[in-house]
């Protein structure tokens, strides 16, 4: 009886796996340009801090990673646009915005090809613009063209990854891109002009980079997602006391110069931990429900909505806003 048991137990035990096996947690990223995001990512503080064992995935574009998010496949998605998660929580899948990363100002925007003729706006109708349908930019061009007074169906819109972006400036079949760095960055670079930067959204309708997590699976693991945040924040921190060593990493990491990544770096609102609970940022429990991050949800809705990238509204934008982990982490 004692051998069989025993057999039972170790059979039970190989097909678990250990008791004590660390958890997995996947996490995905966009590259959103220098930010305080790759030097968590250099340093492993994702690694060092979290109990699991932790994988980064990368994907080119917020609506290329909502199929994974979907699918339960990612516990973590960062460097994520407002419009695709408003698409996602709009159809009641469950997530939640955890950590705000940052504000964009002059680190993505509207940039137009030389030779292109586009001086304004209003010269963008008949005109072939690369956007990523789905993701920020669908927002900012029907924003931007709305302040203008432009239909938003009077530009041509081509569809396209932003390394995309760069192959079609190249051979000049689209003369205007809205897109964020690197790719932004390196547009400018090639001789185009910036028509409109992010800086030119407000606060509670802006242009923000976000880490989101499944809210089910965040309620069952609140020491992880506190502990990824801490990691997180580290980044920033770092950043802030060792600018010019941060810079040398984000350049690493990108593959670009010192002097790039300082210019990148500086079209960025960066946020840590201790301004998340700010009503700047996701508030707090209580103030969540007036924060910028939830109005910027509600707002960015509207717009979907208006361009039929969404059929509804989000039932409840604050409920999508969990300030919680942040306050955790600051405690």
């Amino acid at each position: 009886m004692r051998k069989t048991a025993l057999a039972v137990l170790l059979l039970t035990t190989a097909f678990a796996g250990p008791a004590w096996a660390k958890p997995s947690v996947v996490i995905g990223y966009e590259n959103n340009g220098a930010d305080p995001w790759m030097v968590s990512q250099a340093r492993h503080l994702f690694q060092k801090t979290m109990p699991a064992d932790v994988q980064l995935k990368f994907f080119d574009s917020g609506p290329a990673a909502m199929s994974a998010l979907a699918s339960n496949s990612l516990q973590f998605m960062c460097g994520l646009g407002v419009p695709p998660f408003v698409a996602a929580v709009s159809q009641g899948v469950p997530l939640g915005i955890i950590y705000n990363q940052e504000r964009y100002t002059t680190a993505a925007g509207i940039v137009v090809r030389p030779g292109s003729g586009i001086m304004s706006l209003a010269d963008l109708k008949g005109k072939k613009i690369a956007i990523v349908e789905g993701s920020q930019s669908s927002f900012e061009l029907a924003t931007f063209l709305q302040q203008a007074g432009v239909p938003f169906d009077a530009v041509r819109q081509l569809n396209m990854s932003p390394p995309e972006m760069r192959v079609a400036w190249t051979t000049k079949s689209i003369d205007a891109a809205i897109v964020w760095d690197p790719v932004f960055d390196a547009l400018r670079g090639m001789g185009g002009t910036v028509l409109k930067t992010d800086a030119d959204l407000p606060p509670d309708a802006s242009s923000y980079n976000v880490c989101i997590a499944d809210t089910q699976w965040a309620k069952a693991h609140p020491k992880l997602v506190v502990d990824f945040i801490r990691a997180l924040n580290e980044g920033v921190v770092f950043t802030r006391t060792h600018p010019q060593q941060a810079l040398a990493l984000m350049a690493r990491q990108a593959g670009i110069s010192d002097k790039v990544a300082k210019t990148e770096l500086a079209g960025y609102q960066i946020f840590s931990a201790k301004d998340q609970t700010t009503a700047r940022v996701l508030g707090t429990a209580k103030t969540v429900g007036t924060s910028a991050t939830t109005k910027t949800i509600e707002n960015t809705a509207k717009v979907l909505l208006k361009i039929g990238r969404i059929d509804k509204m989000p039932a409840d934008a604050a409920a999508a806003v969990l300030p919680q982990y942040a306050e955790a982490a600051t405690r």
